[in-house]
C-alpha cells in the first residue's frame, strides 16, 4: 500500500509545486505592473485585489500542500526502508525549498506594503526578484532528477 500511495503523493506533490511556482512567477510580475500606480487610485485597488486573490487562492494553499506532501514523501520513503534523510541531494533540496518559502514570505509582505501605499523597491529590483522562482526551480529539478550527491 505504501508503494501505491507513494506514487499518488508524489504526483500530488508535483502538481502543487507547479501551482506554487506558477504563482511565484506571477506575483512579482503583478508588482512590476502595480508599482507605478497612484496609491489609492482605482487601478491601485484592482491590483491589490488581484494580488490578494493570487496569494490566498493559489500561493498559500499550494505552498502548504507542497510542504505537507513533501514531508509525506520523506516519511513514506523511511517506512519503505529507504533512508532518504541521509542523502545530500535531499538536504540541498530542502535548503532550496526553505529559501523559496522565505522568498514567498518576502513577496507576500511586499504586496501588503504596496497595499498600504508604500513602494520600497525599484522596478529593476522587482524584475531581478522575478527570476528567483525560475532559478530555484531549475536547481531543485536538477537535485531531484540527477541527485548529484
Amino acid at each position: 500500500m505504501l508503494v501505491t500511495s507513494y506514487l499518488w503523493v508524489k504526483a500530488a506533490h508535483l502538481i502543487f509545486v507547479i501551482f506554487w511556482i506558477a504563482g511565484l512567477f506571477m506575483l512579482p510580475r503583478f508588482y512590476i505592473y502595480h508599482q507605478p500606480t497612484v496609491p489609492g487610485s482605482v487601478e491601485d485597488k484592482q491590483w491589490i485585489e488581484r494580488e490578494r486573490r493570487l496569494r490566498s487562492i493559489i500561493l498559500n494553499p499550494a505552498m502548504i500542500a507542497v510542504w505537507v506532501l513533501g514531508l509525506a514523501l520523506i516519511w513514506i520513503n523511511q517506512m519503505n526502508g529507504r533512508p532518504i534523510l541521509t542523502e545530500g541531494w535531499l538536504h540541498a533540496k530542502l535548503l532550496c525549498v526553505i529559501a523559496l518559502s522565505g522568498y514567498h514570505g518576502w513577496a507576500s509582505a511586499y504586496g501588503k506594503k504596496m497595499a498600504r501605499g508604500y513602494r520600497p523597491a525599484k522596478d529593476r529590483t522587482l524584475r531581478l526578484m522575478n527570476e528567483v522562482p525560475g532559478i530555484a526551480t531549475a536547481v531543485i529539478v536538477i537535485l531531484v532528477i540527477v541527485q548529484p550527491f
